[in-house]
């Protein structure tokens, strides 16, 4: 699935010269917990508001809503999704950059991307992308060794279809090593806060 898939299609938009006390009063009314800010002209580039902007900049130092213009606040340049991008991409940029959501743009605005979208539309739960990795590994396997035995060993197309299957066990590869990686940074994160865990004492 890709992120045009599973992405919300009606974006609210709000100017940044709005007050915050317009975005808060928006936010309510539509039940979002996110503005994308306007662009000033073709050229330029869209922002974002979000609920933790408005939270943290502006209720925790009291002060006033009415007052403070969005633009003051926002994040802009915003971080954007091509939509063509896959779910686990989308997934991906969002864990490296710690964002929540994106707005799906290529030319124009298409929609916005949450972590509520992943979660609830996307189909990670059903087709996990390592068993989907290794059904494509033998399916071009399969294809390959049909297209060596018709066209030759030494043919360009017995080659490329070789190089697709490297490409995909590649990928699994990579797969797979970031997960290790995940695992062991997450128990040694747990060690540094838990030293006398009987699981910690021991070297491993």
């Amino acid at each position: 699935m890709k992120a045009e898939d599973i992405m919300t299609k009606d974006v609210v938009t709000i100017r940044g010269t709005a007050t915050v006390a317009e975005a808060v009063g928006l936010m309510k009314e539509k039940g979002l917990r996110a503005l994308v800010v306007d662009r000033r002209y073709d050229d330029d580039a869209y922002g974002i508001v979000t609920e933790t902007d408005i939270v943290y900049k502006v209720t925790a130092y009291g002060k006033d809503p009415r007052q403070l213009r969005v633009y003051e606040i926002m994040s802009k340049p915003c971080i954007i999704v091509d939509p063509n991008l896959s779910v686990e991409y989308v997934a991906r940029l969002f864990a490296n950059t710690g964002i929540r959501r994106a707005p799906v743009i290529q030319g124009q605005m298409l929609g916005i991307i949450s972590i509520t979208d992943i979660l609830t539309k996307s189909d990670f739960v059903e087709a996990p992308k390592t068993l989907l990795l290794e059904e494509r590994i033998k399916k071009a396997i399969k294809e390959a060794r049909a297209i060596c035995t018709e066209q030759g060993a030494y043919s360009k197309a017995c080659a490329a279809a070789w190089d697709e299957v490297e490409e995909l066990q590649a990928e699994a590869a990579h797969q797979k090593a970031e997960v290790m990686v995940s695992a062991k940074v997450s128990f040694e994160e747990y060690c540094r806060e838990n030293p006398a865990a009987p699981e910690c004492r021991n070297p491993q």
